[in-house]
This record gives C-alpha cells, structure tokens and sequence, in this order.
C-alpha cells in the first residue's frame, strides 16, 4: 500500500474496514528472442539479459542497458567470433510473477543445459555512480584469472560479490558456470535503492560510457576463454 492510500485511511481509525481486491488475468502471447552463431550446441557460452520492464518504469537500467549490450555484443563478435558457440538470449518475463520466458527456456533446455560452457548474464549495468561488476559463481581457477585479467584491462570493470536476484539464477539451479554483470552501487545498494521499479529508472541515472566498456569487457572476456 502506497503512503496516500494510508493517509486517506487515517480518518477511519477505529472502524471496521472492507479489503475488495478485483483482478484479472489476460492470457497473452509473448516470445524470448535468441540467436546463435553456430548450431553446435556443446560448449557454448550463453549471454542473457531480459527485455521486459514493470509498468510504470521506463526500466533504463532494469534492464534496456542489459539489451543494449547484448546488441553490442552481436556487432562486437561477429567479425571474429570466438572458439566457443555462442547463444544470445533475450528473456522475457523477469519482472513478472512466475517469470514466463525463464521457464519456457527451461523447458526447452531442459537435456541441454550441461551442454553450457557458461552463462552471462546482464542486469542492472552502467549506473552512473561506481564501476561495473562481474560476479562469478562457480568459475574455475582458470576461468577466474582469466576474468581478473579483463578487470585489470579494462576501465570500470571490478570483480562483484555474489547475488542471486536475477536470471543467472536459473542456469545455476541447473549446475551451470555463470558470471552476472550488473553495476556496484546497485549491487550494494540492493535492498535499499528506490531507483528500479520506478520513475526515476530512466536514461538520466545511465552512464553511456560504462555501458560500452560493459560491453568491451565481456567481449573480451569471451575471446579469452
């Protein structure tokens, strides 16, 4: 409940109150767009951001930075692409109760997920206060030097402390290797920031900068592994 629906409560302070909810569910048809650049699926690294946003937000950095640095990407790798297949997925669905797109991947997955080199995922990237981070969850010895040596290579990119609130979940439910990429401050600020969700999540709160070294450091990354 908002604070103005609880001031127009206060005048009936000590009276018996009536709670009617009305609602409607309205089934609706909705995709998750992919692209590979191989059909090998064995091996491939799978880079994931959702395209969906709540109502009433216009969701800059939840998650249209996410988006934009998986477009990056396809220009970034298609001139000299990596060793490993790589999966582009955009996910639909995060925001909302039962994250539908996330479970259609799932589904359609299901005998392929140990098939996965490994997973990044990109939510909440290019705040304009504090560096990017990347954090990694069950990444190898030398998987790992090789992502500390992106951070020392590149500017504003640290390595992050681990969170589970995001897509990079599912694919560690199903024993992947996954690296998620988001922003410090939001990170650090998670449980307090009254900046997603709302109003104030649009482009003035967007460092394009960091958007691109985002962008260049997973990319470089990629080619690395």
């Amino acid at each position: 409940m908002k604070d103005t629906e609880g001031e127009k409560l206060l005048p009936c302070a000590g009276h018996p109150v009536e709670l009617s909810s009305r609602a409607l569910r309205i089934p609706e048809t909705a995709f998750n767009v992919t692209a590979k650049n191989n059909p090998q699926t064995k091996n491939r690294i799978v880079i994931t951001a959702h395209i969906d946003t709540k109502i009433g937000t216009p969701g800059a950095i939840d998650n249209a930075t996410g988006v934009t640095i998986v477009l990056l990407l396809a220009e970034l790798l298609k001139d000299h692409p990596p060793k490993h297949p790589i999966e582009l997925v955009i996910l639909n669905g995060e925001d909302y109760y039962g994250a539908p797109g996330q479970v259609k991947y799932r589904e359609q997955n299901q005998d392929k997920f140990s098939e996965i080199l490994l997973n990044i995922n990109i939510d909440g990237v290019g705040y304009k206060e504090g560096p990017s981070c990347f954090s990694p969850f069950n990444i190898p010895a030398t998987t790992l030097e090789t992502l500390y040596n992106v951070c020392r290579n590149t500017p504003g990119i640290v390595e992050g402390v681990p969170w589970y609130q995001g897509d990079h979940s599912l694919f560690l439910q199903n024993h992947c290797l996954t690296i998620a990429v988001s922003s410090q401050w939001f990170i650090e600020n998670m449980e307090c920031q009254t900046l997603t969700h709302t109003p104030q999540d649009n482009l003035g709160v967007v460092s394009y900068e960091q958007v691109a070294q985002c962008a260049l450091g997973i990319a470089e990354l990629i080619r690395m592994l």
